[in-house]
């Protein structure tokens, strides 16, 4: 099988594909041909060597990836309820980035057969971050207002359909104009684009009386304003830090990346207090051991697929060799949707 080996952090020749014996799946788990992975920013920063569960389950050499779609090969001797030949869809902490994987059933699910491969290795990981968000972080209430930024993204794109499904104003924050529309065909209420308004004034403009939930993953570059956008009670749910690994050739700077470290916010528990706020944070790639939640959360994201209130965000696809280039596309914030590898 082939697969993308990354030896030691670094830029985008670190990313080596290999030839490897095909994996044998253990008796709770199948092996999977994958026909499509998705590509994600949390790869970007495995290959870059900052990403913390990256260090923490796996170390160097690793393969990233968290999400695929493909045709199963082989049942392990304890799974009964799955045939082979099925097209499925897996959640998996790191090793996605191979044309062979072994993942635990649990982690597995049917395809949708109106979704292509390439769609459907688009769907897990960002939606399950946006469920997550919504509905076990922060909590949603139908009539509450959200902030949504880099709204045409993965994530973003995500966030905005599901806030509409649960009943919420939902205010979109995108970073260029061709990605304005985008944001209003996904059903945002507002778009803001910053790249050619103050998102501080357009922000008040339209909550005046601040934002019940705002979805941040910028880092410094918006978390300080994201917190006083806040409407008492609200909440601030952090996911990321993108807007803090700005590369060249793939490389963050150091000396950039230690500034804004110094200068990302800290929030006073006092002001927390006073002020009737919260702010929450996660990472996926630490919930893994509470498998029957995120089964639960990627069930419901299917159903809202199967009922049409889910789109599955606009797929740009690259093949497998090609994986440095995706990389660098999904690095640069120009892009709409999300990115996949093909086998």
């Amino acid at each position: 099988m082939k697969k993308v080996v990354i030896h030691r952090p670094g830029g985008y020749r670190q990313l080596a594909i290999e030839q490897h014996p095909d994996p044998v799946p253990a008796p709770d788990e199948v092996l999977i041909a994958v026909s499509a992975i998705g590509v994600n920013y949390a790869d970007c920063v495995t290959r870059m060597g900052l990403y913390a569960s990256a260090k923490h389950y796996v170390g160097y050499p690793i393969t990233p990836g968290f999400e695929v779609s493909g045709l199963l090969l082989k049942c392990g001797a304890q799974v009964t309820d799955l045939q082979e030949g099925a097209a499925v869809i897996a959640v998996t902490r790191f090793n996605g980035y191979a044309s062979r994987l072994c993942v635990d059933r649990s982690q597995v699910f049917t395809k949708p057969q109106d979704l292509s491969f390439a769609m459907a290795a688009a769907l897990p990981t960002v939606s399950l971050t946006a469920w997550y968000a919504l509905q076990q972080a922060a909590h949603v209430q139908a009539g509450e207002t959200l902030l949504v930024h880099s709204a045409a993204g993965g994530v973003g794109s995500m966030l905005v359909q599901m806030g509409k499904i649960l009943g919420c104003r939902v205010v979109a924050v995108v970073g260029a104009t061709h990605k304005v529309e985008a944001a209003r065909e996904l059903g945002a209420d507002a778009v803001i684009d910053k790249s050619v308004e103050s998102l501080r004034d357009a922000a008040q403009r339209h909550a005046p009386e601040g934002y019940d939930v705002v979805l941040d993953a910028n880092g410094i570059t918006t978390l300080k304003d994201s917190y006083r956008q806040l409407a008492p009670r609200g909440r601030l749910v952090v996911y990321g830090f993108h807007g803090m690994l700005a590369t060249r050739n793939g490389l963050p700077g150091k000396l950039r990346l230690a500034w804004d470290y110094l200068r990302t916010p800290r929030f006073s528990p006092f002001d927390l207090t006073t002020k009737n706020r919260s702010v929450l944070g996660f990472n996926l790639s630490y919930l893994f051991e509470h498998n029957a939640m995120l089964a639960a959360g990627m069930q419901q994201i299917l159903q809202w697929q199967a009922d049409g209130r889910l789109a599955v965000p606009t797929v740009t696809a690259f093949p497998l060799e090609s994986v440095a280039e995706a990389h660098r596309q999904l690095e640069s914030a120009q892009t709409v949707g999300k990115l996949v590898l093909s086998c």
